[in-house]
């Protein structure tokens, strides 16, 4: 039956609008100003375009491109007693346009609206079927966070998840060269005036910009190679395209990967922007693996070279390699010359001529180097039985099958069921002894049964060919199951030892993940491991090295670690050397190694280095620690100097040579605002001196603390005073508050640093708030209130530390002393300042005061 109703009209859900978001590296690139033209150029084809919200701050040439352009009204939202204005979402989607401008993806809605980002109002308006022109700077991308903190030391509070801009239909970069942002700044086109100086020297660093700008640039460009694999994953495209190089190298975890990965990289330093990827094929069943110490070197040195190490599982390596490299959209595969022998190349095509072949347009590179030419697996491989066990298989097959035979023919079995006796005792020979016992019991038993059974008997001729067959069959099978058993043994053996391996090599991995690299309960780990006497690791004094009279002169090395009993004091001097890196070698005396065992301790070898590195690395951090901070110390305090008391200095030496000038009368009008120049500059420069001075005193621990009991009236007038903020500043003291005891005069010092740090953060319109109250514990808690941008959570600490300014905001007024002074001051009283979040946004330090006995 049909859906449809008579009078009832069946409408589709709207088509889910597209989003094109304009990105940049820093404020002032010119974002909202490609948004609006590319919004002016669809109104003039047409299209039904509004502003929902832009931001021009001021800017002129922005703030043109409006005309013409209708723009939704903002709505006003109350907030803690206060007026602010927002996007009128409901009304835009009331009103249905084609195309709505918002700016700033990433802003954060006041409380109280719908959603509390815009990216989340801007999802609705997509949903409705409009498109939407956004804009967005590269630091608040949620991913790139903690990197933006790192180069601008400001954490980015309003962020958008990736996910978001990478579901954006198009993404468009609006760059711009960090000296050109300079002076789009200089000349007054990105902030007011007021703001330019402080800006160039603090977020606007030419550093900074270059970074932010690079950063941009790549995500874009990563952005870009996301669309092109998804296209060529829907089209199933597998061919190669040389959209640029990508040279991938091949290692098989051999001494001559080292060769092979200098010349990739030399090749692909030969095109600008190529990448180096190195690629190593691990077999599935774990049992056949590459040195772990060649393998931790070469992906050492393809990471200092600019590549990346992967590692990928596949028994067919031919086809694992081809498989990644066309995968990663290779254009030059690099791999090592092969090492087969020329009977093995002859039999069979090896991994480089099937590479070479199957490559299609991958051109192939085939490096000769010096390593051997013998495969790793030519080597003599190990009995996976005991001597003593061979020795009682060989026994038992001698001794048994005649016992067995004699026992068939005194019963009197018929022919068959005596080849089925002899062939279950050959059986037990081999899971006693093995292949070659079992294989002679195979051979006797053959001739056993024609000697004693066969027609003729007593004769090793056999007359009927059925009888022949039999013992054929008899043979090949015997033969063919202890064969079978052999193999067996050998990869419950390989097993084992991979199983002790790994176990070992976890244990390792476990240690270093849990920092645990201190040298003497690594090499101590090593000894109980192989079941060594002496573990020592020694590094060379010289750097000759090439003569074997060397190695064992003691003089030539020194001991770094050692545990165990008396230590090796050069290589030779041990019975197994493994060695660490260039310069170290880890030297074991106890017995001889197997080979298997030493791929083992290679890897306890190169963490041995890496510990001793690490361990070097902090001694040494530690001891520039102090200097580090002198220094740095040293440095604000001359870029406090630098500035922040020049400009006093300046202002009151204008204001003074003014009035000395006596080519110019001023009226009493002007010379009394040049006397309060000067008096307001010498003011300020009188704080910094003594905020320094105090500090310096301070960190000398001279500093004199005098405790008495007064009330906290006698000295809110005075911080408001000396702050010349009377006015600005609300203050509420509860009644009847009781005496305090602390330091008067530095408890002043302390309120004035507080306040003074909440005036320079806080609105024009949001005043800071000063509240006293008791506690009622025996504590009068002093609270000081401002609602500027606030500090993270996490750098609350960090903010009472010297020359501290956090924030991108007035960071030219001063020197970034107050607070740790207020908090030196405070502890040296003992008086507590803690600081917290103010609801809403700002920052409230609370300053607890012991009430008077």
């Amino acid at each position: 039956m049909s859906d449809l109703r008579f009078g009832t009209k069946m409408t589709k859900p709207p088509v889910r609008g597209r989003l094109r978001i304009y990105l940049g590296a820093a404020p002032g690139v010119g974002k909202t100003y490609k948004a609006l033209e590319e919004a002016r150029r669809r109104a003039g084809r047409g299209a039904d375009v509004v502003l929902g919200l832009v931001e021009t701050h001021g800017r002129e040439h922005t703030t043109a491109l409006l005309d013409g352009l209708p723009a939704v009204p903002r709505k006003t939202l109350g907030y803690k007693g206060c007026e602010f204005t927002e996007m009128d979402l409901d009304a835009i989607l009331a009103r249905r346009p084609a195309v709505v401008v918002v700016d700033e993806l990433a802003h954060t809605n006041v409380p109280g609206s719908r959603n509390e980002k815009r990216w989340q109002d801007i999802d609705e308006l997509l949903d409705a079927g409009i498109t939407v022109l956004s804009t967005l700077d590269i630091q608040h991308l949620e991913s790139l966070n903690d990197v933006i903190a790192g180069i601008t030391g400001v954490v980015q509070r309003e962020t958008v998840p990736d996910a978001v801009v990478r579901a954006a239909e198009q993404v468009e970069l609006v760059d711009m060269t960090a000296e050109a942002l300079r002076r789009r700044l200089e000349h007054g086109n990105v902030y007011p005036a007021e703001k330019i100086d402080a800006s160039l020297r603090n977020y606007f660093r030419t550093g900074n910009l270059t970074a932010l700008r690079e950063l941009a640039l790549l995500w874009v460009a990563g952005e870009v190679d996301d669309q092109l694999d998804r296209y060529r994953a829907e089209h199933h495209i597998t061919r190669t395209w040389e959209i640029r190089e990508r040279i991938v190298v091949a290692l098989t975890g051999g001494p001559e990967g080292d060769t092979i990965i200098r010349r990739a990289a030399r090749i692909a330093g030969r095109t600008a922007g190529a990448d180096l990827l190195a690629v190593h094929v691990t077999r599935s069943d774990g049992l056949v693996d590459a040195g772990p110490d060649h393998l931790a070197r070469q992906r050492r040195l393809v990471e200092d070279l600019g590549g990346s190490y992967h590692q990928v599982l596949g028994n067919d390596i031919p086809t694992a390699i081809l498989d990644f490299a066309r995968g990663v959209n290779a254009t030059q595969l690099v791999l090592g010359a092969s090492r087969r022998g020329p009977i093995a190349s002859r039999l069979s095509a090896g991994v480089g001529a099937t590479i070479s072949v199957r490559s299609d347009a991958i051109d192939v590179h085939l490096v000769p180097h010096e390593a051997t030419r013998t495969s790793r697996r030519s080597r003599r491989t190990p009995p996976a039985l005991s001597m003593r066990r061979r020795l009682i298989g060989l026994a038992a097959a001698l001794a048994g099958l005649p016992g067995v035979l004699a026992a068939a023919l005194a019963v009197g079995l018929p022919l068959a069921a005596t080849i089925v006796l002899l062939f279950g005792a050959v059986i037990t020979v081999a899971l006693i002894g093995g292949l070659y016992p079992a294989g002679l019991a195979a051979v006797g038993g053959f001739a056993l049964l024609d000697y004693f059974l066969i027609p003729p008997k007593h004769s090793l001729a056999v007359g009927d060919r059925g009888n022949l067959l039999a013992l054929v069959i008899f043979l090949v099978v015997a033969v063919a199951v202890s064969a079978t058993v052999e193999m067996a043994a050998r990869r419950t053996a390989e097993a084992a030892r991979a199983h002790a391996e790994s176990d070992t090599l976890s244990t390792l991995a476990g240690n270093v993940l849990r920092g645990d690299a201190a040298l003497p309960a690594l090499l101590e780990r090593v000894r109980e491991s192989f079941g060594m006497d002496t573990v020592t690791l020694l590094e060379r004094a010289t750097d000759s090295v090439d003569d074997p009279d060397l190695r064992r002169d003691p003089d030539q090395w020194h001991i770094v670690a050692t545990t165990g009993a008396e230590p090796c004091t050069a290589p030779a001097h041990g019975d197994v050397e493994v060695p660490a890196d260039d310069r170290r070698t880890l030297v074991l005396r106890g017995r001889r190694l197997e080979a298997a065992d030493q791929r083992v301790a290679a890897a306890f070898a190169v963490q041995a280095a890496v510990a001793l590195k690490q361990q070097r690395l902090t001694e040494q951090a530690a001891a520039v620690a102090p200097l580090t901070e002198t220094d740095r110390m040293r440095t604000a305090l001359l870029a406090a100097v630098g500035h922040d008391l020049r400009t006093p200095l300046a202002a009151a030496m204008a204001a003074v040579t003014s009035m000395q000038d006596t080519s110019v009368e001023f009226s009493p009008g002007d010379r009394a605002q040049l006397l309060d120049a000067a008096g307001e500059s010498l003011t300020r420069l009188n704080r910094l001196v003594t905020n320094l001075l105090d500090m310096s005193r301070l960190q000398a621990g001279v500093i004199g603390v005098h405790l008495e009991d007064f009330a906290l009236d006698e000295i809110l007038p005075r911080v408001l005073d000396d702050l010349d903020a009377t006015g600005l500043v609300d203050a509420t003291v509860e009644p009847r508050l009781p005496l305090i005891r602390a330091d008067s005069v530095l408890l002043e010092r302390v309120l004035v640093n507080v306040v003074a740090n909440a005036l320079r953060y806080s609105p024009a319109h949001l005043p800071p708030h000063i509240e006293a109250a008791g506690t009622g514990s025996g504590t009068v808690r002093i609270r000081i209130i401002d609602h500027g941008p606030g500090i993270d959570p996490a750098d609350h600490e960090r903010v009472f530390q010297p020359f501290q300014r956090l924030g991108d905001r007035h960071n030219g007024n001063g020197v970034g002393l107050g607070l740790a002074l207020a908090r030196g001051l405070a502890e040296a009283m003992g008086v507590t300042v803690v600081p917290e979040d103010t609801p809403g946004g700002g920052l409230t330090m609370t300053v607890l005061l012991d009430v008077a006995a």
